[in-house]
This record gives C-alpha cells, sequence and structure tokens, in this order.
C-alpha cells in the first residue's frame, strides 16, 4: 500500500495550522509522517521538509506557540496589492491556466521586493535540515517565464534551500528564485493544492489552508490521482478566524497552530479509515 500526503499553500499561518494538525493527528494515533510520498506547496513544502526530515512535531508546534511581536509594514501593504492583483489573473477564466500563471510571473519579475539573496537567508531558518531528507519528497514551483509548473525532488540537483525558497515566493511579496538561470515563483499560483502529482498511491490525504480558493480545483486533482481512498482537510470556521485577515501575519502563529492542533484531534477517526489498513 502506497500512502501520499499533500501539503498545500497557506503562507505563515498555513505553515501554523498546518503543524498543529499533523501534530493534533499524531497525538490522536495517527501519524502521517510515513508517507511513501510527500508533496509539498508553498507553506507546504516548508512543512513538508519539517515532516520528511523527521522533525519531532512536538518541538515544531511549540515553536510556532511563541509570541512574536508584530513585524514593521514596510512594503507588506504594497506586496498584498500585487498578490491580490495577480489573484485576479489567475482567477480569470477567460485566461488559460498557464497563460496566467505567465502573466503573473511577468508581475512578479517586475515587482520591486527584497533582494534574492537576503530572501534565501530569511528562509534558511525555517529549514530543520540542509540537504534533501532521504524520502520521495517533491516541492512544487512555478516558471515565472511561461507559467509550467515543476515538482522539485533530491534527484534534481537543486539545492533544498532554493525549492522551498522557489515554492515560497509569493508573486510581489518575494522575488522569483534562480535556478539553473531561470527565475522560479510561489508554485501556490498553480492554484489548487497539487494533488494530482500524488498519482499511483493507493491511500491519500490533502491537507490545504487555502482550500476556499479552490476548492473545485482540488477535488479534480484528487480526481486525477486516482487514489482508492483520499481525504481533504481544510480549515474550519474557527481556524479561518484564527488565520485573521493576513495569511502572512507572524502574530496570528499561536492561534493558527492551536486550531491547527484542535481540528487535529478531532479529525483523527476520519483520517484513520483513509490512512489506515
Amino acid at each position: 500500500m502506497t500512502k501520499a500526503l499533500v501539503l498545500g499553500g497557506g503562507g505563515v499561518t498555513g505553515i501554523a495550522w498546518h503543524l498543529g494538525l499533523l501534530c493534533g493527528l499524531q497525538r490522536a494515533g495517527v501519524t502521517l509522517s510515513d508517507a511513501d510520498t510527500i508533496i509539498g506547496t508553498s507553506a507546504g513544502s516548508v512543512v513538508g521538509t519539517v515532516v520528511a526530515a523527521g522533525t519531532d512535531l512536538e518541538a515544531a508546534v511549540a515553536q510556532q506557540e511563541q509570541e512574536v511581536a508584530p513585524a514593521r509594514s514596510g512594503g507588506r501593504g504594497r506586496g498584498n496589492a500585487q498578490w491580490l492583483a495577480a489573484m485576479a489573473v489567475l482567477v480569470d477564466p477567460a485566461v488559460p491556466a498557464q497563460q496566467a500563471r505567465a502573466r503573473v510571473g511577468a508581475m512578479a519579475l517586475a515587482a520591486s521586493t527584497q533582494d534574492e539573496q537576503a530572501y534565501l537567508a530569511r528562509m534558511e531558518p525555517l529549514l530543520p535540515v540542509r540537504d534533501w531528507p532521504a524520502r520521495d519528497l517533491r516541492l512544487v514551483v512555478v516558471d515565472t517565464a511561461d507559467g509550467r509548473d515543476v515538482a522539485l525532488g533530491a534527484e534534481s540537483g537543486v539545492s533544498l534551500l532554493s525549492a522551498v525558497a522557489a515554492s515560497c515566493a509569493v508573486p510581489g511579496m518575494m522575488p522569483p528564485v534562480t535556478i539553473d538561470g531561470r527565475r522560479y515563483m510561489d508554485g501556490g499560483v498553480r492554484l489548487g493544492a497539487a494533488a494530482d502529482l500524488a498519482a499511483g498511491a493507493e491511500r491519500l490525504v490533502v491537507i490545504a489552508p487555502l482550500a476556499t480558493l479552490g476548492r473545485d480545483r482540488i477535488h479534480d486533482e484528487i480526481a486525477a490521482a486516482g487514489a482508492a481512498k483520499s481525504l481533504l482537510i481544510e480549515p474550519d470556521e474557527a481556524s479561518l478566524e484564527a488565520f485573521g485577515t493576513n495569511f502572512m501575519d507572524p502574530t496570528r502563529r499561536p492561534v493558527s497552530v492551536r486550531a491547527g492542533l484542535r481540528q487535529g484531534v478531532a479529525l483523527a477517526d476520519s483520517v484513520r479509515t483513509v490512512w489506515s489498513l
């Protein structure tokens, strides 16, 4: 029996909620870290690396529960506006998906953001390891030039840091990341959760903090994967309230991780029926 765990995007609050949910499930006796394949997009690329590396989830949750001071706004308001503009392009039904992603790629390249090397340095402390874990870990990125989505793994020869940073590079907020002369951005512009990349797995669990932005697309992806048993987990109303209105707000981490813990315990039986023999 092959199992696939798919972790979708969701920003800072999504990372916290992901970790809380996984830890809550673990506390209830359901461990998803034994997945044969882990697919991560954006926030899910960070959490996927944590899971694949065998990091102690209790310790990861404790770190998320630490209070942080509000960050200075700086250019974040402008970045949020640019991300909303990108979303308007991505959800326009009149524009083919890959073409829309290419348009967003041009917007990402033109945006005024921090230096790429500074961005990589800021991302590095989020990773528990520097080398790819000895697991089938796939991280989703999108080429800014043509909108093509790519799943990077250890066999790609790309550094783990570059892969995660690229997968998390929200257009307008972070700079695209250079890999082999090409510039890559947040895999989340693919929308959905990349569950279709889990084709061949017999058991599939998809955790999507931003499912409300593409629930139908995620269900189509799950259908395309063709798993015998599958489950989509998305934030409930209380978790959405915990996230607040800014998915990049670090002050929402403690309440988001606690919401994930609660939801993980509550969903344990449903997940167990999909994940266990």
